[in-house]
């Protein structure tokens, strides 16, 4: 379930700080039906719900838990109900209610000073750099630790894919090695990122605890979820609008803030095992601590999770052959035994036999014995990871140490596809060779060497820290910060049991009998020595890293009748490198050892400002304007490798009446391209030939010379959002929020590769003719022949180019968007507890691409590789302080296959999932248990059918909108101390 926060929440140094408008003289009871939970977070609500100021020092609530509370309270008495049993009391200061200890005469002087506190340094409000203030204009989505418990989830992309406003393209464990699109063939080591919108990983920022982690894939395209454990998280704040104004580049679709639980004290651990149909398994444990003393405090979590690789032989959908779901059969020859091809002929060997005494006879022609790629394959990787949470915080005199730590270990394996599928030549000094039409030519044999070397595996590792320091004081009513940060990951990649070609030739040249290669039987017909000498491997190594230092300062300028205009100063530098090797044995006679090209290490240099200003507010409101605040944001950064950017914002909050808020905001963003997008070393360019499908062609197809690698001229994205959104709750319906926000984003200079969609280019001239040069010269094409990046597939003569197709990765002009958010909750007492129902959604009215400014836009929206129409997920609970059930349906619109030559459409998905729980509490001062059920697509409900095919293999439904894991069941355990 996700939350709307639609004023702010703070947690301040010394104290709790709520900020909410005041208290009515004769202040109106609320009907409450709050869980038990953390007693701050208890305080939250009530203050979010009755709009009044809440004032507590977190020295005396962290770590309380406070009852369940169901019943019509005013503010101060559901307060004093959320007190009950804990030795605190509640009293009036100024205009606030006030949490401290019982009794305590020296209370009250404390309390006033935090009364007046802006905010807490702790805890970052994603959307605004001032403190103690609440994003104007921008909706801010959090997922909360109760949303996470309640939802079973146990990794941190397993929270985030819940999301409507997430699209689940781009680099993934699920993707990888599938798609091609939005990047996803950048993660070799099979991590996790989130997607905003749809518009790619790398326009979507991810913070931890605000600051830039480390990035992952191949030259840091995205940052890896998968390595932070939610054991740590306490909660998760998304910013769905471009945010370039307050945090640079990247935030173009929006910024994910990853917060930890760095307030917890006491002890907790989690035990948790599921399954799914098939060896499919998960374990996960996970342990907090945390320590508080009068200056200071301290936590550590940790977190193990392991679980195994899903066999794509347990999902039918996974497989070439799509005749069982209504598709074409896109099995190949690649086979064992295999297929003889001679004179443009097949000839299928027979099976059955070792290829020592075939005759041409024993052949059969014009078959050909057909074979799988995901045949012993695995469609998810084996994942087993170690992750390491550390934080402490100590005052010394008037100012305050910081430091956080987090350091992950993740380990994968894999059995992928295939990569060594191709026809192999043998001549007639093969002893084994078989010439089915007797010329003495040489043959080509299609077969496939898993039968001889068993699976291909891929493996590797992942190793990542990430690390801040830094200081805080309050100056007056200025509050001031100064931190330095770094961060490293380190991955490593390694497919092993492929076919090193080149001693293949030599094998397959042997004339002795003994020692030749022998490609004419039905598997493990070769000497294993021989076998042994042409195992091939590929392994490479990847490290991204980065530091930089940033400080800032923010506060009051002076005051208007609607209260105070604050300001946020502050500027950020850093550094950026990535560095890359591989080493092959997979062509030549000895290992081939490459360094990658990338240049020199960036260095960026930021400066910038935020402004708020509060026209009308507490003080001075009217009829029609309870509330109008106005704010002011721009940055300004400088990229080494680039050049300077600046981008403005703009917000404004209206509320005409209680419960009823407009809001709007207007911003520019920005990203830099990513070092593989500048790359332009020889290893990243490849031109090949290839009949394309082409309806306006004789005989169906053109032979298109195609280009890959990276556009010289490639350039920055940049962006425009506007942004606008209505926040409701009445107070004739207690109980109930509506929230919906229209969002329009031109994204202009794209950075985008074609290459996923070359299949549909020539059917879609209207979208990609600006890549396609029907009337390429003879010096141009003979030009490419002749370039080591060249690589000759068919044979094809330089005068059979019909075409060259641009398939460089390039700035793809125009990407424009529009839709609606929505979020809807009701919650209100029942049966001695709580219920709530609720749902959030993302509708896209239009999502349009033109390949340039001057080309004709098309909509992709609800196209295979797009985000669909419409996202849904509804969510109905009912707890108590004993047990709790929770129900959830996910619902993904249908949408249509444009990526093969005959468009088809794609069914809808909905999904529903379950938990039951019960916590049983521990006697006075003993542990408390919580356990909990979760079921994960309670019925069952398969992918819908997807012809995914492209151009090389095929597969039956699309990562990018479904999962393939199906019902999954688990059990979790947790005990508090």
């Amino acid at each position: 379930m996700m939350h709307h926060r639609p004023i702010a929440s703070l947690l301040a140094g010394c104290a709790t700080v709520v900020i909410s408008t005041p208290a009515s003289a004769a202040e109106r009871e609320l009907v409450y039906a709050l869980p038990a939970a953390d007693l701050s977070v208890s305080l939250r609500e009530v203050a979010r719900r009755s709009g009044r100021s809440i004032v507590a020092p977190s020295g005396l609530v962290a770590g309380v838990r406070a009852p369940a509370v169901s019943g019509s309270f005013s503010a101060e008495g559901a307060v004093r109900a959320l007190l009950t049993g804990t030795q605190l009391s509640v009293r009036h200061v100024g205009g606030a209610l006030v949490v401290g200890p019982a009794q305590d005469a020296s209370f009250r002087p404390a309390a006033e000073q935090a009364s007046e506190a802006t905010g807490d340094p702790d805890i970052v409000v994603t959307g605004t750099r001032i403190r103690g203030a609440a994003p104007v204009g921008s909706p801010v989505t959090s997922v909360t630790r109760s949303d996470i418990e309640r939802g079973g989830y146990a990794t941190t992309q397993q929270i985030l894919q819940d999301l409507p406003q997430n699209f689940g393209g781009g680099p993934g464990e699920a993707t990888s090695g599938i798609s091609v699109r939005a990047n996803a063939s950048a993660n070799s080591s099979f991590g996790s990122s989130i997607n905003l919108r749809g518009l790619g990983t790398s326009s979507t920022l991810v913070l931890l605890d605000g600051s830039r982690p480390p990035l992952g894939g191949f030259s840091g395209a995205f940052a890896d979820l998968s390595l932070i454990p939610a054991t740590a998280i306490e909660r998760i704040e998304i910013l769905p609008d471009g945010a370039s104004a307050l945090y640079g580049s990247d935030a173009v679709a929006g910024v994910v803030n990853i917060i930890p639980r760095k307030r917890f004290t006491g002890l907790e651990a989690t035990l948790r095992a599921g399954t799914a149909d098939g060896d499919f398994g998960e374990v996960q444990f996970g342990t907090i601590a945390g320590t508080k003393w009068g200056s200071g405090n301290a936590v550590i979590a940790y977190e193990y999770y392991r679980r195994d690789a899903l066999a794509a032989a347990d999902r039918p959908y996974a497989t070439n052959d799509l005749r069982p779901f209504g598709g074409p059969d896109y099995r190949q020859a690649f086979a064992t035994p295999g297929t003889i091809f001679a004179g443009g002929q097949p000839f299928a060997i027979p099976p059955g036999q070792d290829g020592r005494n075939l005759q041409p006879s024993d052949l059969i022609p014009g078959s050909v014995n057909l074979g799988d790629s995901w045949a012993g394959t695995d469609v998810l990787p084996r994942q087993e990871r170690h992750a390491l949470f550390v934080h402490i915080r100590q005052e010394v005199g008037p100012v305050t140490l910081f430091a956080d730590v987090l350091g992950a270990h993740r380990r994968f394996s894999l059995r992928p596809r295939p990569i060594s599928l191709a026809p192999r030549t043998v001549g007639p000094t093969n002893p084994f060779y078989i010439d089915p039409l007797g010329t003495g030519q040489p043959v080509q044999v299609f077969y496939d060497f898993r039968a001889d070397l068993g699976p291909e595996v891929q493996s590797g590792r992942v190793k990542a820290a990430a690390g801040t320091a830094g200081m805080e004081a309050t100056l007056g009513r200025w509050s001031v910060e100064a931190h330095g940060s770094f961060g490293l990951q380190d991955e490593t990649s390694k497919l092993h049991n492929v076919v090193n070609s080149a001693r293949l030739a030599l094998a397959l040249a042997d004339t002795n009998p003994a020692t030749a290669y022998n490609l004419f039987g039905s598997g493990g017909s070769t000497n294993p020595a021989t076998i042994e000498s042409i195992r091939g491997y590929s392994d490479s190594f990847f490290r991204y890293s980065t530091a930089g230092a940033a400080a800032r300062a923010d506060g009051p300028l002076f005051d208007l009748p609607g209260g105070a205009i604050r300001v946020a100063i502050g500027g950020e530098y850093r550094e950026e490198s990535f560095r890359g090797r591989a080493v092959g044995y997979r062509s030549g006679l000895v290992p081939n050892e490459l360094e990658l090209d990338f240049p020199e290490p960036r260095k960026i240099s930021a400066a910038y400002a935020e402004l708020l200003i509060p026209l009308f507010g507490e003080a001075n409101a009217r009829p029609g304007l309870e509330r109008l605040a106005v704010s002011l944001a721009g940055r300004v950064e400088h990229y080494s490798d680039f050049g300077t950017t600046a981008n403005p914002k703009a917000g404004l909050s209206w509320s005409p009446a209680k419960g009823v808020t407009a809001r709007g905001s207007y911003g520019t963003s920005f990203r830099a391209p990513a070092f593989s997008d500048l790359q332009q070393g020889p290893e990243t360019r490849l031109y090949f030939v290839y009949p394309l499908p082409d309806p306006n062609a004789p005989g169906g197809s053109t032979v298109a010379l195609i280009l890959r690698g990276n556009d010289p001229a490639i350039g920055p994205e940049r962006a425009r959002t506007w942004t606008a959104g209505v926040d409701l709750e009445p107070a004739f319906l207690p109980g109930f929020r509506l929230s919906t926000t229209w969002f329009d984003i031109s994204y202009r200079d794209r950075i985008s590769d074609p290459s996923s969609e070359l299949f549909n280019i020539f059917a879609n001239p209207d979208i990609y003719g600006a890549l396609i040069d029907r009337s390429p010269s003879a010096a141009d094409v003979a030009a490419y022949y002749a370039n080591p990046a060249f690589l000759d597939l068919f044979g094809l003569p330089p005068s059979a180019v019909a075409a060259i197709v641009d398939a460089r990765n390039q700035n793809l002009a125009v990407v424009a968007e529009e839709g609606l958010d929505l979020e809807a909750t009701y919650a209100r007492p029942m049966m001695g507890g709580r219920m709530e129902v609720g749902a959030s959604g993302t509708w896209l009215s239009d999502l349009r691409q033109a390949i340039t400014a001057e080309a004709p836009s098309a909509s992709i929206v609800g196209t295979v590789g797009n985000p669909t129409r419409l996202r849904l997920r509804g969510h109905a609970l009912w707890s108590n302080d004993r047990f709790g059930m929770f129900a959830a349906v996910n619902h993904v619109s249908g949408y249509e296959n444009k990526a093969i030559p005959v468009p088809e459409h794609v069914s809808s998905w909905t999904t529903f999932d379950l938990q039951l729980s019960a916590n049983l509490a521990g006697r006075s001062g003993g542990p408390g248990l919580r356990l909990a059920l979760n079921v994960s697509n309670l019925f069952d409900t398969d992918p819908p059918y997807v012809n995914g095919f492209n151009g090389l293999n095929a597969i039956g439904y699309d990562p990018d909108n479904a999962s393939a894991v199906g019902r999954f069941i688990s059990v979790q355990a947790t005990v508090k101390w």
